[in-house]
């Protein structure tokens, strides 16, 4: 059984404080980047690090992590460099949470994609390939969703964590076997 391999995990919180964001983004210096005009959140680029977003309201979204430490270490250092310039109180947060793990894996072998969708179940699946080249699958048994590539590549995506992942991938790995 081939592992699942993450490639992203995306995080969100929020702070019981409301920002300035003008006033912060030039405080924090080159690693902001905050334009109204195009968008209401403020971009933190820190070397090294996942993307941060920040908003007026105190809220912000934490992803480009390889990892789920990566975005908690994210997440601490964010509310330290805030703490550090006055915008909060303490580094402390209300109600972060990881929102979507992305991962990838691969099937033993290509798909005919036309098959899949319907051994998988016409109800369960979307496949247009004038549209998108991969079939969209939608488990039951899982709260994720699959795209499956005619090579075997999988991308899996809306999980929580990546054991839900490597569940969904075995589950397909064995229901595509058949085909």
């Amino acid at each position: 059984m081939n592992e699942v391999t993450i490639v992203n995990v995306v995080g969100s919180g929020a702070v019981s404080s409301e920002f300035d964001l003008e006033e912060l983004s030039s405080e924090i210096g080159s690693e902001a980047e905050y334009d109204p005009e195009n968008y209401p959140g403020m971009y933190l680029r820190f070397e090294g690090k996942p993307t941060i977003t920040v908003y007026r309201t105190g809220k912000f979204i934490i992803y480009g992590a390889d990892n789920v430490d990566e975005i908690y270490a994210a997440r601490d250092f964010l509310l330290s460099q805030l703490a550090n310039l006055g915008a909060i109180e303490s580094p402390e947060d209300t109600g972060f949470s990881i929102q979507n793990v992305v991962c990838t894996g691969k099937l033993e072998s290509e798909q005919n994609l036309n098959a899949v969708a319907i051994q998988l179940g016409l109800d369960r699946t979307e496949y247009e390939p004038e549209q998108f080249p991969g079939l969209i699958y939608r488990p039951e048994s899982h709260n994720c969703v699959l795209l499956i590539f005619g090579s075997g590549k999988v991308v899996i995506t809306g999980c929580k964590d990546s054991e839900t992942a490597q569940s969904a991938l075995n589950d397909l790995s064995r229901m595509v076997s058949t085909v």
